[in-house]
């Protein structure tokens, strides 16, 4: 099996979780890392053994380096996973995918012509109970589906804003919609299908900041369905909840937990599918949970020629889009049609 050499960028607080499943797979090799801050670049480098760079472009100058992954902050994505692909490297991008989606047109357009590929970090796809869901929606154990619901009810600091800026700016990716709500508004998306159109508003409430710690969104769906976003950092004195739901004519499921690893509802007219369902349920240590490294595993096969789903610039577009137009709704107070928002920015 060919030996697959990954550069990191960006040695913060997500590489962390990167780089701890890199070991368990057997063919990837961490070969080069780069940070601008020097001590955290030599501390991954002395302990992965391999080179550190303060310069992610003189990195990519490396013949020894086959994939890029991008844990950076949102704002850099673009550009960064753009000289990677005109530099013939294949691309992992953290979430969410670009800060916008011109941004992310031109990552996505980047890599196809320099025949790389691109994939976007959204490892919540792969907990157990949210692939038994896509199951049952796949199977149309819901019947018809008018309903779907995600909260992230989680608790950040002031510190946590302190500690970096782009945490509390949003042209920089901060702010709980396109920041900790990224994933659950992915999980939306997938499940649901098409938006037609999102009425959205945002709040700062109990944060110094530059950015929105509380945002809420009506969403139609294409399929006639409704939707509910709801996401705040402002909850006491924890992380209590991220969950989606779904209601359809002959189903109703839930999965919460931290971030969608519990089964917490689950009911159906058709009950021949709903053996072990409990066994599904996870407990992760943090609200990164175990995905990233089945995550990587499709990366791997997808490289490695296998015709199968896998989560490429495309997918990650699907929850920026959304985001998006609820920023739009937000600042105008309007109702934004989906499909003349994103004609609007062509």
């Amino acid at each position: 099996m060919k030996k697959w050499r990954v550069g990191l960028i960006g040695c913060g607080r997500i590489s962390k979780i990167h780089t701890s499943v890199y070991p368990a797979l057997s063919s990837v090799e961490l070969v080069a890392v780069c940070d601008i801050i020097e001590d955290r670049a030599r501390s991954y480098a002395d302990k992965f053994g391999c080179p550190a760079y303060l310069d992610y472009k003189q990195m990519l100058k490396s013949e020894d380096i086959d994939i890029i992954d991008i844990c950076t902050p949102t704002h850099m994505h673009a550009r960064m996973a753009i000289d990677s692909a005109e530099a013939r490297k294949h691309v992992v991008s953290e979430k969410p995918v670009a800060i916008t989606l011109p941004d992310a047109d031109r990552m996505i357009e980047a890599c196809r012509k320099n025949n790389v590929k691109l994939f976007v970090v959204k490892q919540n796809r792969y907990n157990p109970p949210i692939v038994k869901l896509k199951e049952a929606v796949d199977k149309e154990r819901f019947g018809r589906i008018f309903y779907g619901k995600t909260t992230v009810y989680w608790q950040r600091d002031q510190h946590y804003y302190d500690e970096h800026e782009w945490f509390r700016t949003r042209g920089m990716g901060g702010g709980v919609i396109i920041n900790q709500a990224s994933h659950n508004i992915d999980m939306l998306c997938w499940l649901m299908g098409p938006v037609d159109s999102v009425f959205a508003r945002i709040d700062t409430l109990t944060h110094k900041i530059d950015t929105e710690d509380f945002g809420l969104g009506l969403v139609k769906f294409k399929s006639g369905a409704w939707g509910i976003i709801e996401a705040t950092t402002c909850v006491f004195p924890k992380n209590l909840e991220g969950s989606v739901t779904i209601l359809g004519e002959n189903g109703t499921a839930k999965v919460g937990g931290i971030q969608m690893n519990k089964i917490q509802m689950w009911e159906f007219k058709d009950k021949n599918d709903d053996e072990n369902i409990q066994g599904l349920t996870q407990d992760p240590p943090n609200v990164y949970g175990y995905g990233h490294k089945t995550f990587f595993e499709d990366v791997l096969r997808v490289l490695n020629g296998e015709n199968i789903p896998y989560v490429d610039g495309n997918e990650g577009k699907l929850s920026l889009g959304l985001i998006s137009a609820m920023y739009e709704s937000a600042a105008t107070g309007k109702e934004v049609k989906m499909a003349e928002f994103i004609n609007k920015l062509r």
